[in-house]
């Protein structure tokens, strides 16, 4: 593991220092590993002490692998699906079937290949209007976070090259919201709709997971865990989960602006 000195840590929205878990991996493919094992680790440990495990799945590329290797684990590797809820962080405004879809992946990657009841899924409806669907998958997680405490058991989060992280773009109201679980919001620069969570439903989270991947995101990851303050300019600088701090996990090319100066413990 990788702990980055006291400038590389970021503050939470009261003000108090919350260093982050960073840990960085050779590959891709080292990355994907250790974020399926530290995902079981929770899942285990979840359904041991309430039951249940309630999941906020991301979209995009760099976690897609994961999602094959855990899907493809052998019956005495993987977890009791039956017990695990697969929720989602985000979603973009678009049908199931369309390659932009975030069920759409995770379906394709995850849901078809394991036994999973059809009643555990939770999406957002892409295909219905932003509000409506917002509203919908509102009223989903008002159902099914009571399983789990009232809030999630793990967030898992990509990062984009603005800093932004879930559909939390930098400049949108989103992120000023306190009271909504799930909003709509206009990306002005993507001129797009998104449906997203909020900053107080991720910050609730038992455990939240960054995955980063790629040279190019090695400055952005930089200025995020550089700050000591948090900053709606990098909205994932918000991220600061009440019981414990983000962890992080990248692979030698995300990481690459910051492993000069901390304090390497073996995963290099």
């Amino acid at each position: 593991m990788l702990s980055p000195p006291a400038s590389l840590t970021p503050a939470g929205e009261a003000g108090k220092v919350m260093r982050p878990r960073v840990d960085i991996y050779p590959s891709k493919a080292d990355l994907e590993s250790a974020a399926g094992s530290e995902i079981l680790r929770i899942v285990r440990l979840s359904i041991r002490e309430r039951g249940v495990c309630t999941l906020a799945l991301s979209g995009g590329e760099t976690p897609r692998g994961l999602y094959r290797r855990l899907a493809a684990l052998h019956p005495g590797e993987a977890p009791d699906w039956s017990r695990i809820h697969l929720c989602f962080g985000d979603e973009r405004m678009v049908p199931p079937d369309d390659p932009e879809s975030n069920y759409g992946m995770v379906r394709h990657e995850i849901i078809s290949r394991v036994p999973l009841p059809a009643g555990n899924v939770h999406r957002i409806r892409g295909e219905r209007p932003p509000e409506i669907a917002a509203a919908e998958y509102a009223a989903d997680l008002g159902r099914t976070l009571p399983l789990s405490g009232e809030r999630f058991d793990l967030v898992l989060l990509g990062l984009g090259d603005d800093g932004h992280t879930a559909s939390l773009f930098p400049g949108t109201d989103v992120l000023r919201e306190r009271e909504k679980s799930v909003c709509a919001v206009y990306v002005e620069r993507l001129s797009v709709w998104r449906v997203t969570v909020t900053l107080p439903v991720i910050n609730r989270a038992r455990n939240v997971l960054f995955l980063v991947s790629g040279s190019g995101k090695k400055e952005i990851v930089r200025k995020v865990l550089a700050s000591v303050s948090p900053a709606a300019e990098f909205p994932a600088m918000l991220v600061n989960p009440s019981d414990s701090p983000p962890h992080w996990i990248l692979d030698s090319g995300a990481g690459a602006s910051i492993q000069t100066g901390t304090e390497e413990s073996g995963n290099q």
